[in-house]
C-alpha cells in the first residue's frame, strides 16, 4: 500500500520538537485575535443604531462613548493576541530552522565526500540556507496570518448572516467565486509543478553562479565575458524562461481573482438597489452601513488567503528539496570492528562506477602497497583521485575490496579509519576562524605548543610572522586571506598535527607558485618520512623519487615501475615525461626571453 504523504505542517512539527506547542499556541492566539478584531465593527454598528434611534435629539445618545472605548479596547486586545501569536510562532520557527539545518549538515557529513562535488556546492548551499529559511518565513509569519485569514471569514459569515441574511448572501457570491478561482487556478497541481520548475531553475542558476565566480580569474585573464560560460548562460536563460512563464501563467487567474474579490462592494450596491424597491428603513440603512465597512475586511482577507496559498506551495517545494538531501544514500557503517595491523594498502580487483555512468571509473585494479612505501599515481586524465578517494572510503567500491593492514575499509569504523589516513586535497579549504584553530582541526585535543610545532614542520612560520596577530589571525571575510600556496602549507600543518600513518596527497602543489612549491616540497619530505604515501601529481618532477609509479589509463593500471624503469619502457609514462620536459623547457625559454 502506498504510504500517504504527510502535510508540510506535520513535517515541520517534527523538527520543532517540544517547541511545537508554541506553533499550536500561535494558531489559537491568531484565531482569537481575528475574532476579537471583528468586535469593534459591531460596536460601530451599535453607535450608528443609537444615533438613528435618537435623531434629531442626539444629546440622548449616551452610550456612544462606552461603545467607542469598547471598540478601542477590543482593537488593542486583538493586537496583543496577535503580537503574542507572532512571538510564539517566531520562537518555534527559529527552532525549526536551526534543527533542520543541523539535521541536514549532520546528514551531509555522513554522505560520500563526492556527493558534494557531484551536486555542486551552490545547489547544496541554497537548499541548506534558502529552503530552511522558507520554512522559517512560513512558520513565523505566514502561519499566524493563515490562521487569521481562515478564521476571519468564519466570523464574518456569522456576522453578515446575523444582521441581514439577504445582504450577507449577496456579498458572499463574489467571495465564493474568488475562492473557486483561487483553489482551481492558483493553487492546483499545475501551479505547484510550475513553482517546482521555477525553483529548479533558480537552484541551477545559483549553483552555476558559484562555479562562475570561482572561474572569474580565468574569465578576466582571457578577456571573456559571462556568456563564455555556456552552462551559466543556459542557466540564466532557463531561469528567465520559467520566471516569465510563471508570471504569464499567473496573470489571468490573478486578474480574475482580484476582480472577484473586489466585486463584493459592487454586489453590495446592486443588492441595495434591489432590496429597497419597497422603500428604505432605518434598519436597512444601518445594516447597509455595516456591510460597507465589513466588506473591505473580507476583500483583504481573500487576498491574504491567496498569498498564504503561494507561501504553502513555496514551503512544500522547500521541504521536497530538503528531502532530496535526506534521501541521498549514506555510506553504510562498518559491519565489524576490524583494526589495521599496520599501514599497508591492498587493492583486490577494485571496480567503481559513478551513479548514472555506463563506464567504470576504476576497472579491476590490483595493487599492493607495503607499509612505508611511496606510490605515485599518474596518467593522462581521470581515475587517480577516484582511486585515492576509495582508499580513504570517500566512496564504497562497486566491486572488489580495499584493505588497510589486512582490514577491509568497510569494516573499519569511520572515526578509526580517519585516524589511519590523512588526505591533503588539491584545493585546500580554510575555515573562517584563526590560523591556530584551522590547524588544530587536525587533532582537536592538541595543545598550542603542538600546533606551533606542526606549523614549523610545515614551513609556515613565514606566514605567521607577517601578521601582527600571528597564529591568532582570523582567516576569511572578517580577517585576512592567504594565497593558494600558503593555504596548502597550512593544510599540510594539519596533516603534521594529525600524524596519521597513511598519507594521501592529491595534486597538493597544484596552486603553489615556485617559492611556495619549494616550501611545500620540503614540508612533504618531512611529513612523508616513515609513512605510507599515495601521491597524485601532474608535475612529474615531484614523483621521480617514488618507490613505484602507477600509470592509470581508462580506469586500469597500464604501467607500473620506478621512474627509470618506466622511462626506459618507452610507454605512456615515457611519452608523458618527454612532453613534461618540453613544456618545462618552453616555460624556461619564455621566461628568459
Amino acid at each position: 500500500m502506498k504510504q500517504k504523504k504527510r502535510n508540510s505542517f506535520a513535517v515541520l512539527m517534527d523538527y520543532a520538537g517540544s517547541h511545537r506547542f508554541l506553533s499550536y499556541a500561535a494558531i489559537v492566539l491568531a484565531v482569537i485575535s481575528a475574532w476579537t478584531a471583528l468586535i469593534p465593527f459591531y460596536d460601530i454598528w451599535l453607535i450608528v443604531r443609537e444615533i438613528l434611534e435618537v435623531r434629531p435629539n442626539f444629546a440622548e445618545a449616551v452610550n456612544i462613548g462606552t461603545y467607542g472605548w469598547q471598540a478601542v479596547g477590543f482593537a488593542l486586545i486583538s493586537m496583543v493576541f496577535y503580537i503574542a501569536a507572532l512571538m510564539c510562532s517566531h520562537k518555534a520557527a527559529f527552532r525549526v530552522q536551526a534543527n533542520m539545518r543541523i539535521s541536514m549538515m549532520k546528514h551531509i557529513m555522513k554522505l560520500p565526500l563526492g556527493y558534494v562535488g557531484a551536486q555542486g556546492t551552490g545547489k547544496i548551499r541554497k537548499i541548506v540556507v534558502d529552503s530552511s529559511a522558507a520554512t522559517e518565513t512560513f512558520l513565523a509569519h505566514n502561519l499566524p496570518d493563515k490562521a487569521v485569514s481562515f478564521a476571519t471569514p468564519v466570523g464574518l459569515l456569522a456576522m453578515m448572516l446575523f444582521f441581514d441574511w439577504r445582504l450577507g448572501l449577496i456579498c458572499l457570491i463574489p467571495a465564493a467565486v474568488a475562492f473557486i478561482l483561487m483553489f482551481t487556478l492558483m493553487m492546483g497541481p499545475k501551479m505547484a509543478e510550475d513553482m517546482k520548475q521555477y525553483q529548479n531553475a533558480l537552484e541551477t542558476m545559483s549553483a552555476e553562479a558559484v562555479e562562475y565566480v570561482r572561474g572569474v580569474p580565468v574569465v578576466k585573464t582571457f578577456g571573456q565575458t559571462v556568456f563564455s560560460f555556456k552552462r551559466f548562460k543556459a542557466a540564466i536563460d532557463e531561469y528567465e524562461k520559467w520566471t516569465l512563464g510563471y508570471t504569464k501563467n499567473m496573470m489571468a487567474p490573478m486578474v480574475a481573482f482580484t476582480a472577484a474579490a473586489n466585486a463584493i462592494f459592487a454586489a453590495l450596491i446592486i443588492a441595495a438597489f434591489a432590496l429597497t424597491g419597497q422603500g428604505v428603513t432605518d434598519e436597512f440603512v444601518l445594516n447597509l452601513f455595516f456591510y460597507v465597512l465589513i466588506t473591505s475586511v473580507l476583500t483583504v482577507t481573500l487576498m491574504k488567503i491567496a498569498y498564504a496559498g503561494e507561501s504553502q506551495m513555496l514551503v512544500d517545494d522547500a521541504l521536497n528539496r530538503v528531502q532530496e538531501i535526506f534521501s541521498a544514500e549514506l555510506l553504510p557503517e562498518a559491519q565489524g570492528a576490524e583494526t589495521p595491523a599496520e599501514p599497508s594498502i591492498t587493492l583486490d580487483n577494485v571496480v567503481f562506477s559513478y551513479e548514472g555512468s555506463e563506464n567504470n571509473a576504476i576497472d579491476g585494479i590490483d595493487l599492493s602497497v607495503k607499509a612505508g612505501q611511496h606510490i605515485a599515481l599518474v596518467g593522462p586524465s581521470g581515475g587517480k583521485t577516484t582511486l585515492a578517494s576509495l582508499i580513504a572510503r570517500f566512496w564504497d567500491v562497486t566491486g572488489g575490496s580495499i584493505r588497510i593492514g589486512g582490514a577491509d575499509v568497510r569494516n573499519i569504523p569511520s572515526d578509526k579509519l580517519m585516524q589511519y589516513v590523512s588526505y591533503v586535497f588539491q584545493d585546500s579549504k580554510l575555515l573562517k576562524m584563526s590560523i591556530l584553530e584551522n590547524v588544530r582541526m587536525g587533532r582537536p585535543g592538541a595543545s598550542d605548543e603542538e600546533v606551533m610545532q606542526a606549523l614549523k614542520d610545515a614551513q609556515c612560520m613565514d606566514i605567521i610572522e607577517k601578521f601582527p596577530d600571528g597564529v591568532n589571525t582570523m582567516i576569511g571575510s572578517k580577517g585576512i586571506y592567504v594565497s593558494g600556496g600558503e593555504a596548502q602549507r597550512l593544510s599540510i600543518a594539519r596533516a603534521f598535527l594529525k600524524n596519521a600513518p597513511i598519507l594521501i596527497l592529491d595534486e597538493a602543489t597544484a596552486f603553489a607558485d615556485p617559492d611556495n612549491e619549494r616550501l611545500v616540497q620540503q614540508a612533504f619530505e618531512k611529513l612523508s618520512k616513515d609513512k605510507t604515501v599515495i601521491m597524485i601529481a601532474h608535475r612529474l618532477s615531484t614523483v621521480t623519487n617514488a618507490d613505484r609509479i602507477c600509470v592509470l589509463a581508462d580506469g586500469k593500471i597500464a604501467e607500473s615501475g620506478t621512474h627509470d624503469e618506466l622511462v626506459s619502457a618507452n610507454g605512456i609514462y615515457s611519452r608523458m615525461w618527454s612532453e613534461y620536459n618540453r613544456s618545462v623547457s618552453w616555460q624556461v625559454g619564455k621566461a628568459g626571453v
